[in-house]
């Protein structure tokens, strides 16, 4: 019996699933019809858990009780509270997999046995598996997390697996930005070097776009309005409305009504912006694209000139700044081949395509490279002092995985009879300044001089991200491992069993009332921002499909649905 695997694009701001059709992928349809699921999560009055995008319409209206943006806390030990429950960011990210994979299965006709999921290419040990917590808590199975750019390249790869090129990916979600250097050679999809920030993304832009627009407002209201969670959830909205009409005109005008300074007082707010002017706010975040592409081209040992294409992928790739940008570092146009929103989607679905060794798509292969260094902490004797808390990477980032490194160390201490081998992941010079991922002590060695005892530290990494460390000390050929399968962010069987036990005793909005509910939260947010003859229009069209789901006849429904939405599509141009 044929397995089916698909593909998840966990996103900061949309999530998406894909699955390899008849030899191409293919994005699944949530409930609503829609193709991107919002990564958003509210709590209703009721305590019903919404999901989606009636969760990311309630944002404005109910900030307090919606949580978006969470997947860059992924590996802290950060809790959202939403109402009286508290969350973390596995435990979020649990909710809008699960959300995804229900809608894929309706959509598909049939059960999902695995799923191929998406980091961003700079996520740490304990990024990644706080996503791999939250897909155990989903009760997704998962054994393969792939980079995001990696998925755009394989995506793109698959198109063009019989040329020979060399490639750049800028993805530029809402949340992060990744760059991966690749070569295509005879249907073989090499990464050569990856580089990114995972702070830095789309929601950052509406950020400082945001915060051009407060300072217009009047000094004595600009404090006010920063500490009023409505009024910062109504202008980053707006804000982001804003940056997408900029990338299609040069001027557009930001407009919000009785916005809350405090308790008793409310602004009007109406500032025009140029795109000129936006992009002066945004020359701090240009600067912090422009690094690691150069990291990158460093890492791959390349120049700009010997980059064949230069591909865009993400929703913030839109803007035109970005691709200007991407267009005076390599001196030619950068490529939209694959539709930005769906392209790592449509990756993950190729990868999972190649898991369950999908006939289409022939000998195709992909190769991945470690994104940080693995190291041990290292001490060095200079004289009569020890200098202790030193990085020794054994692998590079950079190099290909699978991989297998092995180096020699020596005791410091006359008479050790214990080393302990502490696992690091990082770039900097001491460990203190990277991330710890596990520790082992080797007990019972024999009493020697310094320097006479002597360990070797292997390190093997796959594509599924375990590390297992040999540690084998020569004078007695004696080998004891330790396997890093989980970071410190682990949880234990039983804390992901509280967690699934928590998720199922969550009230859910039922799924096929859910195109209403969409639309109804999608009004109210729009019905905020409005005012005169405009507003008065919503709001009896809000009030004319409140009746008729009292009829709870489909056919007295669905005609005002459509209306309804029609309105509110109107309105917001």
């Amino acid at each position: 019996m044929t397995r089916t695997v698909i593909g998840i694009d966990l996103g900061t701001t949309f999530s998406l699933a894909a699955v390899l059709r008849d030899g191409a992928p293919v994005v699944l349809p949530n409930a609503i019809g829609e193709l991107l699921t919002p990564s958003a999560v509210s709590i209703a009055d009721d305590g019903t858990v919404l999901v989606g995008a009636q969760a990311r319409a309630r944002a404005t209206t109910h900030p307090t009780r919606t949580a978006l943006a969470f997947k860059r806390d992924m590996g802290t030990d950060r809790r959202v509270a939403l109402g009286d429950r508290r969350f973390t960011p596995p435990e979020l990210s649990a909710l809008v997999l699960a959300a995804v994979v229900r809608d894929a299965e309706a959509a598909l006709g049939r059960g999902i046995d695995e799923a191929v999921v998406t980091v961003p290419a700079y996520f740490g040990d304990a990024q990644r598996q706080a996503t791999r917590d939250a897909a155990a808590i989903a009760g997704l199975h998962v054994e393969r997390i792939i980079n995001e750019p990696t998925a755009a390249a394989l995506a793109y790869g698959l198109h063009e697996r019989h040329r020979e090129l060399r490639a750049i990916v800028l993805d530029l979600g809402g949340g992060t930005f990744d760059v991966t250097v690749l070569e295509i050679l005879e249907g073989v999809v090499e990464i050569q070097a990856s580089a990114g920030d995972t702070q830095l993304g789309g929601d950052d832009f509406d950020r400082a776009l945001a915060e051009l627009v407060i300072e217009s407002l009047d000094p004595a209201h600009r404090a006010g309005v920063r500490r009023q969670p409505h009024a910062l959830a109504r202008l980053k909205d707006a804000c982001e409305l804003a940056k997408q009409r900029l990338s299609r005109s040069d001027t557009t005008r930001v407009a919000l009504f009785d916005l809350p300074v405090d308790d008793r007082t409310a602004v009007q707010l109406e500032h025009e912006v140029s795109r000129a002017r936006a992009e002066q706010a945004w020359a701090p975040l240009l600067a912090r694209v422009a690094a690691p592409i150069r990291r990158a081209l460093s890492d791959a040992s390349l120049r700009p000139d010997q980059i064949d294409e230069v591909l865009l992928v993400g929703g913030s790739t839109r803007m035109p700044c970005i691709a200007r940008l991407a267009t005076e570092a390599f001196g030619r146009l950068p490529l939209r081949v694959l539709p930005p929103d769906e392209a790592v989607a449509l990756g993950a679905a190729v990868q999972a395509g190649l898991k369950a060794s999908d006939a289409a798509l022939g000998d195709m292969v992909v190769t991945d490279i470690a994104p940080f260094s693995l190291g041990i902490d290292t001490a060095r004797v200079s004289g009569r002092e020890t200098i202790s808390g030193l990085f020794s990477p054994i692998i590079e980032r950079g190099t290909v995985i699978p991989v297998s490194r092995e180096q020699t160390y020596h005791t410091v201490d006359d008479g050790q009879r214990e080393l302990e081998i502490n696992v690091y992941q990082g770039e900097h010079s001491l460990v203190r300044d990277n991330t710890k991922l596990g520790s082992y002590t080797l007990r019972g060695l024999t009493p020697l001089p310094a320097g006479k005892q002597a360990v070797r530290v292997r390190l093997t990494y796959d594509l599924n991200g375990i590390l297992e460390v040999d540690m084998t000390l020569e004078r007695t050929g004696k080998t004891e491992s330790l396997v890093i399968e989980r970071g410190a962010s682990r949880l234990t069987p039983q804390q992901l069993q509280d967690a699934r036990n928590a998720m199922a005793r969550l009230k859910f909005h039922p799924r096929d009332a859910l195109p209403n509910a969409t639309l109804l939260a999608r009004a109210d947010a729009l019905h905020v921002e409005l005012t005169g003859p405009s507003r008065s229009r919503l709001a009896d069209a809000i009030e004319g499909f409140r009746l008729a789901l009292e009829h709870q006849d489909e056919a007295v429904i669905a005609p005002a649905r459509e209306q309804l939405g029609a309105l509110v599509e109107q309105l917001r141009r």
